[in-house]
């Protein structure tokens, strides 16, 4: 059995791993490659596994380092079946229409302005190409053994993370594979706390925090201290926000503080369409969290919704004080960017940064402490207030991902540790040998082993 490393070893975006046996090909997510160029110029090459030979593909989750390349591994040749969770297909399919949209209209800019080295600017993959992609999933219930040859199966399970996330175990030649997908935190605000593997002789696990421990503070009180602050100066909120699971999380959070009467009593904007879009995947999949539909009502009932951009320019140009929720989460594209195009460089504005920043990307260099970014060829200097809420993320701690190992009923032969960047990854690695002693393996991009 071979297994080909092709996204997520050594970063956290693009995951890609193939299972390859004589008799069956499994492609285990297919993510796009964000951050920093030279991983996203990634994105435009091929496959190293010719797509027309895999046989499957199993998705843990909907987000895009996990799922947005399904088009271009479509348009270079695959046909067969997708699989995920009922929820999973409902957000794929949001997120590679958002994915696809903001592609085709950055890729318009960037013709019309002439600021790409590109001449002409395309997108990866259009609107058109994800309709492709639509017609192969194939959605699968947690716990549910499906066969995928005679001797071959694989289950889902529950990890928390976004709606609609699980973990992999996967049975094939005789070894059980479990993949955990990206972990939520035990204590999450909308997830239920993820399973945990009870056997696995190899295990693919994620380590985007594997060197650190969340922040004890109540998040509550932190965002409730940056509202009224940049109230008191007559400014502005931007939180940049992943449309899926941060964006409601976000919202829950600012309806709790409004229904104490904490922050004050000013317009909350959500400008994300696709984050409008998630909240009746919520409503649909209510055995996936906490919330009942009349929470989600009547958390809908504080916030102004906006999904047409005519909208977002009237916003932009309002001179009362507000919050805006915007995506996208990392500040790599998305309507965020036309709200600190004009913000930005205002000293009385914060932005809020709520979520996992990976290398490259304008949410990481913001951060550091970068004081300009560049946002559609031109540079803008960073004088708004920089404030970061790291107990929000979805992604579980180093704590979190060992305890998530802490119920296998023997040592696994090999821990993979993939999905992280290097410090992260080595600091898990030290970790897991302290606390289990188990074997663990740190694979490279591109890597193929044997097994």
């Amino acid at each position: 059995m071979k297994i080909h490393f092709l996204g997520a070893a050594g970063t956290v975006t693009g995951s890609k791993i193939v299972i390859q046996t004589n008799g069956l090909t499994v492609l285990v997510d297919c993510g796009m490659f964000q951050g920093l160029k030279a991983l996203r110029e990634l994105n435009r090459g091929s496959l190293e596994v010719a797509p027309a030979t895999i046989d499957y593909v199993i998705v843990t989750h909907g987000h895009l380092d996990h799922c947005g390349w399904l088009p271009k591994l479509v348009n270079d040749g695959f046909s067969g079946k997708i699989f995920c969770s009922h929820p999973t297909k409902e957000i794929i399919q949001l997120i590679l229409q958002d994915s696809a949209k903001i592609q085709e209209e950055e890729a318009e800019m960037a013709n019309k302005y002439s600021y790409s080295k590109h001449n002409p600017a395309l997108p990866l993959y259009t609107t058109e190409d994800v309709e492709k992609v639509i017609p192969l999933f194939k959605v699968v219930l947690p716990h549910t053994e499906i066969k995928l040859t005679t001797n071959s199966w694989f289950r889902l399970f529950y990890a928390g993370h976004i709606i609609g996330a699980c973990s992999l175990e996967l049975y094939v030649e005789g070894k059980t594979i479990v993949f955990s997908g990206d972990i939520g935190q035990d204590n999450d605000v909308l997830m239920f706390p993820p399973e945990k593997p009870k056997h696995a002789d190899y295990i693919f696990l994620e380590s985007t925090y594997g060197n650190r421990i969340h922040p004890k503070d109540d998040v509550l009180f932190q965002l409730e201290t940056i509202l009224i602050n940049t109230y008191a100066k007559k400014g502005n909120v931007v939180i940049p926000s992943f449309a899926v699971e941060r964006v409601q999380t976000i919202m829950y959070l600012l309806w709790q503080l409004k229904k104490q009467n904490k922050i004050p009593d000013i317009k909350y904007v959500i400008d994300t369409p696709m984050g409008i879009s998630v909240l009746d995947v919520f409503k649909n999949n209510t055995k996936w969290h906490k919330l009942t539909p009349s929470d989600i009502d009547e958390m809908c009932d504080m916030f102004t919704m906006i999904s047409n951009f005519e909208d977002t320019i009237k916003a932009i140009y309002d001179k009362q004080p507000k919050v805006i929720i915007a995506a996208s989460g990392m500040i790599t594209g998305g309507r965020v960017l036309a709200y600190l195009e004009r913000y930005i460089s205002e000293s009385e504005n914060t932005v809020v940064l709520v979520g996992y920043q990976a290398e490259g990307t304008r949410g990481r260099r913001l951060l550091e402490g970068e004081k300009e970014l560049k946002f559609h060829g031109k540079y803008f200097p960073v004088l708004a207030n920089i404030s970061s809420i790291e107990g929000l993320s979805a992604h579980g701690d180093q704590e979190n991902l060992i305890q998530w190992l802490s119920e296998l009923d023997a040592a696994p032969k090999k821990v993979f540790l993939i999905h992280g960047e290097n410090i992260a990854l080595d600091g898990l690695r030290l970790k897991i040998i302290d606390t289990y002693g188990y074997v663990c393996q740190i694979p490279t991009l591109g890597q193929v082993i044997d097994v």
